[in-house]
């Protein structure tokens, strides 16, 4: 029986630099939705880590560097998500993404988080800068599944539509993030007869 082959120390070491930067990421998304962003500390984040401070200091500047990575995951899950070839109930995902308000880490942006990132970008040209390449590269991607016409339901629109109709599911979604975070016991009957009326009318030529 052959050994199995050694793992390279540098892609070792690397794997350690991307899981402790991912249990401090989840850590800070914790604390700036319980504490909002101005009032978590690096201290209250090294606590909710289980690590110190200065250790995080090795991976992040700071707190704003640490926001910077949060919306390069986020948008990273998203575009990896739409990549996959598989058939998409829109509506059901939306729905589940509301269900799920944020709890799950891995997948979709905790609304209160969304609104205080949103907040801190009208003061910091950074965050502003990063949003704005989130919002543009997220609305590429939908406009570019919208012009698609495949097996799995891809509604195959001309450009110039699949680019307006990606305007207005990404102001769908944003929308449902909002309504979230003042209304989480939406009636959830009334909510998918709503979008199983208006979602079908954004895949329509």
């Amino acid at each position: 029986m052959n050994a199995a082959p050694d793992i390279p120390a540098a892609n070792k070491a690397e794997a350690r630099v991307e899981a402790q930067r991912e249990r401090i990421l989840v850590a800070a998304q914790k604390c700036f939705v319980e504490r909002g962003f101005h009032g978590a500390s690096m201290a209250n984040i090294a606590d909710t880590a289980g690590m110190s401070a200065g250790l995080i200091y090795r991976y992040f500047a700071g707190k704003n560097e640490i926001i910077l990575a949060i919306v390069e995951h986020q948008l990273a899950m998203l575009l990896k998500d739409m990549n996959l070839k598989r058939k998409v109930d829109i509506t059901a995902e939306l729905i589940a993404s509301f269900d799920r308000g944020g709890d799950d880490e891995t997948r979709g942006m905790n609304p209160a988080l969304l609104l205080e990132m949103s907040a801190e970008a009208t003061r910091d040209p950074s965050i502003a800068a990063s949003l704005d390449g989130f919002d543009r590269a997220l609305r590429c991607a939908l406009a570019s599944w919208l012009a698609e016409d495949d097996e799995d339901g891809r509604p195959g629109l001309p450009k110039p539509l699949a680019q307006q109709r990606a305007l207005l599911m990404q102001l769908l979604f944003e929308g449902l993030k909002v309504r979230q975070t003042r209304e989480p016991d939406l009636d959830r009957d009334l909510l998918e007869a709503a979008l199983r009326e208006f979602v079908p009318q954004l895949l329509e030529a």
